[in-house]
Parts: structure tokens; sequence; C-alpha cells
């Protein structure tokens, strides 16, 4: 607001009191605090086993995708982890997870470290680690792995085969153990 005498800037407008120029301003330093470091959360306790699957996950393994509209037949190979949505129709060996989606519909010989099924799979599993059928996975097949985690509601037609030991597995082949424990009980 302007007084009788006084003009005003263009800037000013009368709402604000004006300010009267300092003769030695004086510029004080406002500290600025530094943020606070984030606290980084301490590293998870892993086995042995772990670690090594944690450093192999880390390394961005490769994925295919086939998704829900494609449909296959052939063989697929590799290192890599596979995730089908669609239709496949052959075999299956790779040294990475295969998961099933839901939807998914396979008719395959499956040989891979890790499945998860969701999705319907008409054939045999063969897994050198953990094979899981999710609440929606149905396998019509036999199912071979070193553990098996099975969810309510899923469902499955075949003979089962988890938690031995490689050695223990070698007794099994060809129905030898079948063999010889009938010899003993017979004998």
């Amino acid at each position: 607001m302007a007084l009788w005498n006084q003009t005003m800037t263009p800037d000013q407008s009368n709402d604000k009191p004006s300010m009267a120029p300092v003769a030695n301003p004086q510029v004080i330093p406002t500290p600025v605090a530094a943020p606070a470091p984030t606290p980084t959360p301490p590293p998870p306790v892993l086995t042995p086993r772990e670690g090594i699957l944690r450093e192999s996950v880390s390394r961005s393994r490769r994925e295919s995708v086939f998704g829900s509209g494609v449909t296959i037949e052939g063989k697929i190979e590799g290192d890599a982890d596979v995730r089908i949505g669609g239709k496949f129709k052959g075999d299956i060996q790779i040294k990475g997870d295969l998961s099933v989606e839901k939807g998914a519909n396979l008719t395959a010989k499956i040989n891979a470290s890790n499945v998860t099924v969701s999705g319907e799979v008409n054939g045999n599993i063969v897994s050198s680690g953990q094979v899981k059928l999710l609440e929606t996975g149905q396998l019509t097949g036999d199912l071979k792995a070193s553990t098996l985690t099975v969810a309510a509601g899923s469902r499955m037609r075949g003979h089962v085969e988890f938690g031995w030991s490689g050695a223990e597995v070698a007794k099994f082949v060809n129905g030898s153990a079948r063999e010889n424990e009938k010899k003993r009980t017979d004998g």
C-alpha cells in the first residue's frame, strides 16, 4: 500500500508491506540436514544350496514364454527357463525351470530342474529338483522328483516317486528291488 507521497512499483501489490533495503545485508547460511542414510537390510541366512540357487537366479536367467494363443508341436531343449501358457505336444528337455500356466495344455515327456504345474499336463515328469502341483494343476502321468508340493484342489493320476536319493532310485530301475523283495518272501 502506498502512502500519499510514495509511488508504487508494478511488482508491489496493495496487500503486501513494502520492504526497505538493508544497508549491509548479511546472508546467514541455513544448515541443510543431510538425508539420513537408508539402512540396508541384513542379508538373509542361506544354506550353501540356497546360496548357489540365489546366485544362479541373480545372473538374469533367460526365459522363453509361449503365450496362451500359441500351439507348438516338437521338442524343446536348452538350459534356460520355459513358461508355457498355450498348447504343446512333444518332448521338453531343459536344465532350467518349467512353468505350465493356468489354461495351458501339454501332452509331453518333461525333464526339467523344477516344474510348476497350474495347467493340464498329460505325460511323464522327471525333475531333479521340485515339482509343484498348484490348485488349478492337473497331471495325468508318472512323476519322479526330489521334492513334491501338492496344493489342495490339484489333481493327479499316475505313479509318483519323490524323496529318494540317486542310489536309492538305482535300486528300483527295471523293478529289480521288487524282484529281490519277492525272492526274500518266497524263499
